[in-house]
Parts: C-alpha cells; structure tokens; sequence
C-alpha cells in the first residue's frame, strides 16, 4: 500500500466514525474539514468531497446530499456495520477494538 492509500483509509475511518456519533449520522463536509485537522489531516474541501464520493459510490457507507457548497454525508447501514467491527469494508482503516 502506498503512503497515500494509508492516508486515505485512515481519512475515511475518521469520517465514518464521527457521523457514527452523531444523533442523526450526519455532518457537511465542512464540519468534516475542521474535524479532520484536528487528526493532522489538513485536507482540501475538494478532497474530503471526493473521499465522500468515494466511500458512497465504491462501499455504499455513506449517502450524500449536495447543500450549497458542501456535501452532507450520512452514515449508511454498512458505515455503521463497519464502525461497530460488524463488517469490513475493503479501502477504509479498520477500527481498533473498544477496550
């Protein structure tokens, strides 16, 4: 795996797991990008769009709607299967178990 893949894994476990502690499973990608610097992630809006785009098209784990300039991304089923260690989803970091 190349060093940008790990970047990428690891960008989208981090989504995943904060729409997972969302009441309603969701945040715009704004709030995505303050979150993720907070990870030393210092990634574009255009990036974070895409890694959205990705997670919906390629693994089903998140929805998307368009609001303007930002996407809302909605944690799906398999997000949540994911997150929990129920399943995995091939191109996103594993989550370390809850100890």
């Amino acid at each position: 795996m190349d060093y940008q893949e790990h970047i990428n894994k690891d960008v989208r476990l981090i989504i995943l797991k904060a729409l997972h502690s969302q009441d309603d499973y969701s945040l715009n990608s704004s709030i995505l990008q303050t979150l993720l610097e907070g990870y030393g992630h210092t990634e574009s809006r255009d990036y974070i769009h895409n890694q959205l785009r990705w997670m919906e098209r390629n693994v089903q784990a998140v929805k998307i709607t368009q609001a303007g300039s930002v996407l809302v991304a909605t944690l799906t089923s398999a997000g949540r299967d994911h997150v929990e260690r129920r399943a995995r989803l091939e191109g996103i970091k594993r989550p370390s178990p809850e100890v």
